[in-house]
């Protein structure tokens, strides 16, 4: 079968919140994203995080009402996914409750416990769902537990802070292994809830604690600190980072030589240029409003289409798609007025007989009008300008 071109799509912006998802500086993020994708956008909201907790529903639930309420300019289409437990009716391996992420233009997930989300969507068809998706341009909002479950290795919040385990790190879902960049996410890297009394930062662990837990890393790993009311915008084709928000991003990159590093004067009395120096890392500090390569983090891989998704589960999603663009199309075709359809199909019988010059000017003719036109494999799609 041809490859359509929704298998060429290119993949979805991701952005991680290191906190503040649904507050102002939050709503902007998500205003950067939202004007990106189809209006109006379809976003989905897994659960899986918080699945364990009682009110799950209403942890979503405030995501919601936030999109729902303040992003209301765009009139959001949101569906919860309730992939809350394996075993269950709730199972992120049912697809019954699944569909809404195959129609999504946009994938949420947020608060709960980084364990128990990579325990529950490690290797689920929610999860495979969400890969295949955002290969084909889907992008995926991440915060809190999210943040940490994609990294590489997951940092145990709850079983070290609240519980008292010994120092020690799990196997993350690692969503960016798929390009090939070892990353480790630190979200409330700037917390400080404990005040003067108890040091809370880089995620409740404190900066000593913090730092031993960063000599019990394999070697390799590019740690990436988010503050809070931050976030870090990732755009994977063209292999960029943004960070935008209230605070910054700390790249503590270890175990590939890299020039000079920069920051490190902020960094003064925390112990990290000595653990970096240690591990033969670099750190790097990124501001709100700047910019800089995913180069800075490890060379950045390009994964074959479906690479890491079942061949089912992949061409099921293909074809979910690559349905959903053909009804988009057809209710833009029927929104347009008579006088752009007509020239559309002008454009379309001067295309078959190979005059390009004509089918050129009823381009132009229908931009003069407001919409635009492009060919895809269903037949010409117009949409507004």
């Amino acid at each position: 079968m041809a490859r359509s071109s929704i298998g060429q799509s290119r993949p979805g912006p991701i952005v991680l919140f290191g906190s503040g998802e649904t507050s102002p500086s939050g709503r902007k993020v998500f205003d950067q994203v939202l004007h990106r994708l189809y209006q109006p956008p379809n976003i989905a909201l897994l659960e899986t995080p918080a699945g364990f907790e009682l009110n799950s529903d209403k942890v979503i639930g405030r995501v919601m009402d936030f999109i729902t309420h303040r992003l209301q300019n765009y009139n959001p289409q949101v569906f919860p996914v309730p992939a809350r437990q394996r075993g269950t009716p709730f199972s992120p391996d049912n697809p019954e409750i699944l569909n809404p992420l195959l129609d999504a233009d946009l994938i949420f997930m947020g608060p709960g416990s980084p364990s128990y989300a990579v325990r529950q969507l490690k290797d689920s068809l929610a999860w495979q769902m969400m890969i295949a998706c955002h290969y084909l341009g889907v992008g995926l909002v991440l915060a809190s537990a999210a943040t940490v479950a994609v990294s590489a290795y997951s940092l145990p919040v709850y079983e070290i802070y609240k519980v008292g385990e010994d120092l020690h790190w799990k196997a993350g879902l690692d969503l960016f292994g798929l390009y090939g960049l070892p990353l480790v996410f630190i979200p409330h890297w700037n917390n400080n809830e404990g005040g003067q009394e108890l040091d809370t930062s880089r995620c409740f662990m404190g900066q000593a604690r913090f730092a031993r837990l960063v000599e019990l890393l394999p070697p390799g790993l590019t740690v990436l600190g988010i503050d809070e009311k931050t976030a870090l915008m990732m755009d994977l084709d063209l292999g960029v980072c943004h960070v935008a928000g209230l605070g910054g991003v700390t790249l503590i990159h270890t175990g590939h030589e890299h020039p000079q590093a920069s920051g490190l004067q902020e960094l003064s009395g925390t112990g990290l240029p000595e653990l970096a120096e240690q591990r033969e890392s670099h750190i790097h500090i990124y501001h709100s409003g700047e910019t800089f390569p995913l180069s800075e983090c490890c060379p950045l891989v390009t994964p074959e289409s479906g690479m890491g998704v079942p061949p089912v589960v992949w061409q099921q999603v293909i074809q979910r798609r690559e349905k959903l663009e053909h009804q988009r199309s057809q209710m833009q075709l029927q929104l347009a007025p008579a006088e752009v359809l007509a020239l559309v199909d002008q454009r379309q019988t001067a295309r078959q007989r190979k005059d390009w010059v004509a089918a050129d000017d009823y381009r132009k003719r229908i931009t003069e009008l407001g919409w635009q036109v492009q060919d895809t494999p269903e037949g010409p799609k117009v949409e507004p300008i």
